[in-house]
């Protein structure tokens, strides 16, 4: 299709704040593989990504996860904690690739099919940037971003806020005017109520049900097979539904609506009327 490098870079680190070590927690549940080997062995699939790196930090903490990359026989490269940007330009820059696939490491879900349509509508139509995020219809742990290096390197050297500097795209939806995006969708549906990452206890249970109905049948499971499990069995639905994904926000507005929903989830009444009251006051 291309004679351009496409190189699937992983973010990886153990010192996750909701769940530290959480892309080394087994999966299936005592099966003696982690999450983080799911996602390499998954990735490993797909019909057009020539590369896999495990972007990783400088962190001692780290060499867990550059243990993992070697036992997979991929890539790793070792970088900033907090400029995660930096740590993705540089190892793609290193590794020579023309067109990177960003994955995070905790969607052991992750659909070589689904990373394989986006990177063929970001061949096709000449995007800088394409995702299945920037209008979400897929499942949350389903995500796939497809960025040239061009775009990535515009994005290191523009990007001044520490926000995107942490999340390695973040430039590009701030700036959606300056750049050629398109947007993967699920066909007919929308199944974006459904979360299969991995941040919290909650969501490790999910997991590892979703992993006991579905691995045996077949280890690389599709994501019609789970869109499927949770039709049949709704319930499952229920176990992380309260868990609330962290996001980036463009105001303190914004933020604050964020934190009064929150609240009022958590059913945490009295600090959210607090807090209410303080932005009356303001």
């Amino acid at each position: 299709m291309t004679s351009k490098k496409i190189g699937a870079i992983i973010q990886a680190r153990t010192s996750s704040t909701r769940l530290p070590e959480k892309v080394l927690l087994n999966l299936p549940y005592g099966s003696g593989v982690n999450v983080l080997q799911q996602v390499i062995r998954r990735l490993k699939a797909s019909k057009h990504i020539n590369q896999m790196i495990i972007a990783t930090t400088t962190d001692d903490a780290d060499n867990k996860i550059v243990n993992t990359a070697k036992k997979e026989n991929v890539l790793f490269f070792r970088g900033s904690k907090e400029n995660v940007l930096e740590r993705y330009y540089l190892a793609a820059r290193e590794n020579g690739l023309d067109i990177i696939v960003r994955i995070t490491s905790d969607c052991p879900c992750i659909d070589p099919e689904i990373v394989d349509e986006v990177i063929s509508t970001h061949l096709n139509k000449q995007s800088d940037y394409t995702s299945n995020t920037l209008i979400r219809t897929y499942p949350v742990g389903l995500d796939v971003e497809v960025i040239n290096l061009k775009t990535l390197e515009k994005c290191y050297n523009n990007a001044k806020k520490d926000l995107e500097k942490e999340h390695v795209t973040l430039y590009v939806h701030n700036n959606l005017d300056k750049f050629k995006t398109e947007n993967v969708s699920l066909k007919g549906t929308d199944k974006s109520q459904i979360r299969i990452t991995l941040d919290t206890e909650e969501d490790y249970a999910l997991l590892c049900s979703l992993f006991d109905y579905l691995y045996e049948i077949d280890e690389f499971f599709k994501y019609k097979d789970i869109i499927q499990l949770f039709e049949g069995k709704p319930w499952l639905i229920l176990i992380n539904k309260k868990i609330v994904a962290k996001k980036t926000f463009k105001t303190v507005d914004d933020e604050v609506k964020e934190a009064l929903k929150i609240l009022e989830l958590q059913e945490l009444k009295n600090a959210r009327k607090l807090l209410q009251e303080s932005l009356k006051k303001q």
